[in-house]
């Protein structure tokens, strides 16, 4: 079996993208020859990261992680993201002549602009620098693939993503006892995600947020009207994506949006702004209404097929994901060894 060791500093008990990624291309490649191992902030001791405080930052030590990566031997490594676990992995390969593949999953120029006084061109230029040392960089979409080449960015690649449409689907009476139509958002409750954008829209019905984040308490104080109801998981936060009329997707930073094909598989039709993550996921299919002023593509998103969205999503499977992340990072495996159903055999 092939073995390769994911770099990561997001990780559980966090819940975001990146984690739910790992974790579903992790339980994929497994019937296909692969192993992944995760080098995770769980193994180190931990601070908050500022402004982030459910976000901990791994204190680790270039010998502890020299230490952890010999230990694996594994065919191929992987830095999934740009932290103090993935810079130090970074690092050893660099200093050891070990190549690696990385992901690109976070518009860190956009956020931290956001908070900080830290002009995009500089956080664009320090990422342009950490990517370009490895083998491939995996994109999530066509746009994003195309954008980062743009910038400098080189050996960029595909990695698409998928969704579990066992646990998402349509639920015959699934029902929050709300005033209808409900438009749902799901996500990280955070100033990036632009959940304000959502929330000060007129609309009939209820609008609702699963998930939590540091604007939460803000956000619930400044719109009373909206049903806050935390994080949810598993069965529970399908029932309610079933339930719901319309996804609202108001973020203008993400590089993908898992929740978009969540909210599809469960029949549900989204509202977006026609900005990258959303217009690449959902293109030119009429299971969503992409437009620049967001109130129109919730209303025009009511009129959907709920089962063109269901039928839409059904094309997105985990099984071809994980295919697609071992195909990239075989490009860094030193091993002859085929991998399983995928039939690749590495350099």
């Amino acid at each position: 079996m092939i073995r390769i060791l994911v770099a990561t500093d997001a990780w559980h008990p966090q819940v975001n993208g990146v984690v739910q990624t790992l974790s579903e291309v992790a339980r994929a490649a497994a019937p296909l020859g692969a192993e992944l191992i995760f080098l995770s902030p769980d193994e180190f001791p931990t601070v908050p990261l500022p402004t982030y405080p459910d976000i901990r930052l791994a204190l680790s030590h270039p010998r502890a992680i020299a230490r952890r990566v010999a230990s694996e031997r594994a065919d191929a490594i992987h830095i999934a993201t740009e932290g103090p676990i993935g810079s130090l992995v970074r690092r050893h390969c660099l200093k050891k002549g070990l190549p690696f593949t990385t992901s690109f999953h976070t518009r860190f120029p956009e956020y931290l602009s956001a908070r900080l006084p830290i002009p995009e061109r500089w956080t664009w230029a320090w990422l342009r620098r950490f990517h370009n040392a490895s083998a491939a960089v995996m994109a999530a979409t066509p746009a994003l693939e195309h954008e980062l080449t743009q910038r400098g960015f080189r050996r960029v690649t595909i990695w698409s993503r998928g969704v579990d449409a066992a646990l998402f689907r349509p639920r015959a009476g699934a029902d929050l006892g709300l005033p209808r139509p409900v438009f749902l958002n799901v996500g990280r409750v955070a100033v990036e995600k632009n959940l304000e954008g959502f929330l000060s829209l007129e609309l009939p019905g209820s609008k609702v947020v699963v998930g939590d984040g540091p604007a939460r308490a803000d956000l619930a104080r400044q719109f009373p009207d909206a049903v806050f109801l935390g994080t949810k998981r598993g069965e529970a936060l399908a029932t309610v994506y079933a339930a719901a009329d319309v996804f609202v997707f108001p973020s203008k930073t993400d590089t993908f949006g898992l929740v978009l094909l969540e909210a599809l598989a469960s029949g549900v039709p989204v509202a977006a702004f026609p900005v990258a993550g959303p217009r690449d996921v959902i293109g030119g299919s009429a299971v969503g209404a992409l437009d620049r002023d967001l109130r129109a593509a919730c209303l025009q998103a009511l009129t959907l097929s709920r089962a063109a969205c269901r039928a839409f999503a059904r094309k997105m499977s985990w099984e071809a994901s994980a295919r697609t992340f071992l195909a990239n990072a075989m490009v860094s495996a030193r091993t002859s060894q085929p991998i399983g159903r995928l039939g690749i055999v590495c350099a």
